[in-house]
């Protein structure tokens, strides 16, 4: 599928906007969800725009317009170095135009990012879950739930952050919320949780099984070594798994989170990211860092973005609905 540029972009999500209704479209949310992101980017970027012709002032202002979104020096250098050529190669002469070019290489940027997860592979189809405390990671699992129930899909939740007993109780009142069974124990090995989570789920024929585990630092050496462990004993109940590794990521870290991945990345081999909170962040331009400054050649799909507390406040990420949100105020249609 071509990459479609900024202009055909914001036409499109206007056109497919849902007709107003009590709970505003996951469009409208995700703009009102990234309205600090914006305020930081975007509202700084119309009024640099709307100055008239392109300057060495006008880029100058643009590069700390974009670090103090914190789209990172690297990724900033890129984006101005793209823009410079496409002005060269383009002839463009004003801020609109300038803004038009900023958008699309945002998009090609960001495309790669965009990777739908499929959990019909493997039957049950198991995602290890994984993140800092206080990244929102056992709220993101009940979500998940959600969403895969809404695809038909049956899933298990297996409580494997046995450290901390609110965790456990957390998962509990999401299943019960989604009625889902939760696998879980009062105290024990995390690994043996999460091994029986994936027996009973193969015994019951489940579909998706979620699998939280404790949260830590990656500087916590013992604790990133006991992930590893769980992730050992989920491939002893089924060799194939797990077949997702997701990491959750909280916004508000900024600059920090290429820090968490390529940790999490060494420890256990993250293959998908969750990036939350970004409703109460200025920092969302670290998912441009995101896509920029992973190794290439190996790059980790962006499954979900989540943009408040709602069940349905987290969704697939797209590529084409974030760069036009970064843009477009909420409210606009």
């Amino acid at each position: 599928m071509p990459i479609l540029t900024a202009a055909f972009m914001f036409g499109f999500l206007k056109k497919s906007d849902t007709p107003a209704e009590a709970r505003p479209s996951w469009t409208e949310r995700l703009k009102a969800g990234l309205s600090r992101t914006r305020a930081q980017l975007g509202g700084q970027l119309a009024g640099l725009f709307g100055r008239g012709r392109i300057d060495d002032e006008m880029l100058e202002e643009l590069e700390t317009t974009l670090l103090m979104a914190d789209i990172g020096v690297g990724t900033t250098q890129y984006l101005l170095d793209e823009l410079k050529a496409t002005v060269r190669r383009d002839k463009l002469e004003t801020g609109d135009q300038l803004q038009q070019a900023l958008a699309d290489i945002l998009l090609r940027l960001l495309t790669p990012l965009e990777q739908p997860l499929d959990v019909s592979a493997h039957k049950p189809f198991i995602v290890m879950i994984a993140g800092v405390n206080g990244s929102g990671k056992t709220t993101s699992i009940g979500k998940l739930a959600k969403h895969f129930q809404a695809q038909g899909k049956s899933v298990l939740l297996a409580a494997g952050d046995t450290f901390r007993a609110a965790a456990r109780e957390q998962l509990a009142i999401w299943g019960e919320r989604n009625n889902v069974t939760v696998v879980a124990q009062e105290s024990g090995d995390a690994a043996a949780v999460i091994f029986d989570a994936v027996n009973a789920a193969r015994a019951r024929g489940i579909d998706v099984v979620l699998a939280d585990t404790a949260g830590r630092l990656p500087t916590q050496l013992h604790l990133m070594e006991e992930i590893a462990k769980v992730k050992r004993v989920i491939a002893k109940a089924d060799p194939t798994a797990p077949h997702e590794v997701l990491l959750v990521l909280d916004a508000n870290i900024g600059q920090n989170a290429l820090a968490q991945v390529k940790a999490f990345d060494a420890a256990i081999g993250v293959t998908g990211l969750v990036v939350t909170k970004l409703d109460g962040s200025a920092k969302g331009g670290v998912i441009a860092a995101i896509a920029r400054q992973l190794p290439a050649g190996h790059p980790v799909a962006l499954r979900y973005i989540g943009v408040g507390e709602g069940i349905d406040d987290l969704q697939p990420f797209s590529a084409i609905e974030f760069v036009a949100a970064l843009f477009e105020p909420a409210g606009r249609s």
